[in-house]
């Protein structure tokens, strides 16, 4: 399906203020809890990695270079043997070798990769790569639409058939959540179909998660009243962010996945207390806010 708005240009210029933008992690992460959202964009307050985390991450990669190979060479055991190289660029990262940096965790390390090996090994179960030829991996795409909000997110996959008609694809590492997750899950490939849709003008045909943990796959087809509608959630989600900023007023949301945060510490449901806010900050990165700036 195509539209006849026409699409706005990725780049406003060289001229152009700096503008912060937003991505479906934020978004999501505002719609959880707004003290979520500001610890993690404007504070940038530091985060434990996880090892589910950094698991996701190597086998994220095993994938993409998947697709380097020719398509007769994209087997099982050719994916495997892109574990090991893969992993030692990933352990160069900051924090990431910490993990196992402990005699009783090093012994940990090769189970660690087999289970990553398990997840690679599952996905040729759903899909078969010696007949997918990925228009893009690990694609950056960004719009600015015409109000001045830039929207921009990292796509797994796009696939593009012969007539024109898009799929995006997005690996998870987990099992296909409960029905109370599942719409974060889509939320971040609405967004990406947004984003799409207003680039290129045309309506993603499908979009596909697939879930390496269970074995499972989702798909779904959007419409373009269905974007029309998500756009309008994406732009009340950042005037609910850009007034928080103004103001500085960001309220912690108490929630099931707080036992998960790296921040309580800081955060008044759990008797903490958040540092002050960087406005200084804040501004630097294009944002307006009616709190102090301190100079020099």
């Amino acid at each position: 399906m195509t539209t006849t708005e026409p699409a706005v240009p990725l780049d406003p210029g060289p001229s152009a203020p700096r503008r912060p933008s937003l991505s479906p992690s934020r978004a999501a992460d505002f719609r959880k809890c707004p003290l979520l959202y500001r610890f993690r964009t404007i504070d940038r307050l530091p985060e434990r990695k996880s090892r589910a985390a950094v698991r996701g991450t190597l086998v994220h990669t095993v994938l993409e270079k998947l697709y380097d190979l020719p398509a007769t060479e994209r087997t099982v055991a050719a994916a495997q043997e892109l574990i090991d190289p893969a992993w030692a660029e990933l352990r160069q990262e900051p924090g990431v070798a910490d993990l196992f940096a402990e005699a009783a965790d090093a012994a940990d390390l090769q189970d660690w990769l087999a289970s990553a090996g398990t997840l690679v090994e599952t996905y040729f179960r759903l899909e078969d790569p010696t007949r997918l030829q990925p228009a893009a991996r690990e694609e950056l795409v960004e719009v600015t639409l015409p109000d001045g909000l830039r929207l921009r997110g990292f796509v797994d996959r796009l696939d593009v058939a012969g007539n024109g008609a898009l799929r995006v694809v997005d690996y998870k590492t987990g099992a296909v959540p409960r029905e109370a997750f599942e719409s974060t899950a889509l939320f971040q490939m609405k967004f990406y179909a947004l984003v799409l849709w207003r680039t290129r003008g045309v309506v993603a045909a499908q979009l596909k998660l697939i879930y390496l943990k269970d074995g499972s796959v989702l798909t779904y087809a959007p419409d373009e009243a269905e974007l029309l509608r998500f756009e309008r959630t994406v732009r009340a989600i950042w005037a609910a962010i850009a007034t928080a900023v103004q103001t500085g007023d960001f309220r912690p949301n108490r929630n099931r996945l707080c036992g998960w945060c790296d921040h309580q510490e800081f955060c008044p449901s759990f008797g903490g207390t958040p540092p002050p806010f960087p406005a200084e900050a804040a501004a630097a990165a294009g944002w307006r806010t009616t709190l102090p700036v301190l100079v020099g």
